[in-house]
């Protein structure tokens, strides 16, 4: 079957990373498989993708006619794309070569509509003391316990995910009022498009930790505030998706129990009986950013108009 990887930027400054990212889709050793560019409204970035990629065999570059966020550009890159299987990964994820062989042998195998993989975290400098690997979902990267290998999920990460094209948009693709669009800051583009297509095929996405994407993670991800800030928008975005798809599964009581039940008491042993100034700092840091999204879910609960506000 026939894959179309599709990449999204949408600023110069971010160029380096994005080429990292196209070069590791079209080092991929599965074929036949094609690459779609998309730019989001940046002449300046579209010009240069089509001088250092426009040559390339099965490689199509294209550009909005202005900012219309990561969620309508790849929408816009599946509607490009003419593969079986729609593949995408983040401006800023490194593919291993295997990376969409691993995902077709899973829709080979099995009758699955939607597949994603592992995405690993690839720090630009020395991993933030304090940062507990439990919330790896906050830089968009697999948490421990996220899923057994084979385990159907709602969603995967965005830098790893794929999709059959047809029911991909038959379902409508990806809601182009959520994901990142300038400073607005609804988040989890990729929970809608899940539900739907359980609603609509009763299907949910494959997870295959063969199949590996590493998420370059800067400076910033790793600061502090920065991480309150998208615990904060985290706990809003899932407000949103509460009252856009009240019927839905969702996964918020599973992770908690996960947290509070397993991972916070097996952190407590260790801590009592290996000391260490770095597990403490990783403890409260947990409990910031757990109430980070608890505000944020309750500032969203008391936000007048939400789903209004959501949509424009």
């Amino acid at each position: 079957m026939k894959v179309s990887v599709v990449v999204c930027t949408y600023t110069i400054d971010r160029y380096d990373v994005f080429t990292e990212a196209v070069e590791s889709a079209i080092a991929q050793t599965y074929d036949p498989i094609e690459i779609v560019l998309v730019i989001d409204g940046n002449p300046e970035v579209y010009e240069r993708a089509v001088e250092d990629f426009g040559d390339r065999e099965n490689l199509i570059v294209s550009d909005n006619d202005e900012n219309q966020g990561i969620s309508y550009s790849r929408t816009r890159g599946a509607e490009l794309a003419s593969g079986e299987i729609v593949a995408f990964i983040d401006d800023d994820g490194v593919a291993e070569k295997d990376w969409i062989a691993r995902l077709v042998d899973v829709y080979e195998e099995t009758d699955a509509i939607a597949v994603g993989g592992d995405v690993r975290p690839n720090w630009q400098g020395e991993r933030p003391e304090f940062f507990p690997e439990e919330f790896y979902w906050l830089v968009g990267c697999v948490e421990p316990g996220f899923a057994d290998d084979g385990e159907e999920v709602r969603n995967t990460y965005g830098s790893n995910i794929s999709y059959r094209r047809e029911a991909f948009l038959e379902v409508g693709g990806y809601d182009p009022n959520t994901g990142r669009k300038g400073d607005k800051h609804l988040q989890a583009h990729e929970a809608p498009v899940g539900i739907r297509l359980l609603e609509q095929f009763g299907q949910g996405m494959v997870y295959t930790e063969d199949s590996v994407v590493y998420h370059t993670l800067f400076d910033y991800r790793g600061d502090f505030r920065w991480l309150l800030f998208r615990s904060f928008w985290q706990g809003y975005s899932k407000r949103v998706m509460d009252l856009l798809y009240p019927d839905a599964p969702d996964a918020k009581g599973d992770y908690l129990k996960w947290l509070f039940a397993d991972r916070l008491p097996r952190r407590l042993r260790g801590l009592v009986r290996s000391p260490s100034g770095a597990a403490i700092k990783q403890l409260v840091a947990i409990g910031a950013f757990t109430m980070a999204v608890v505000l944020g879910y309750l500032y969203a609960i008391v936000t007048p108009g939400l789903v209004k506000k959501a949509n424009k």
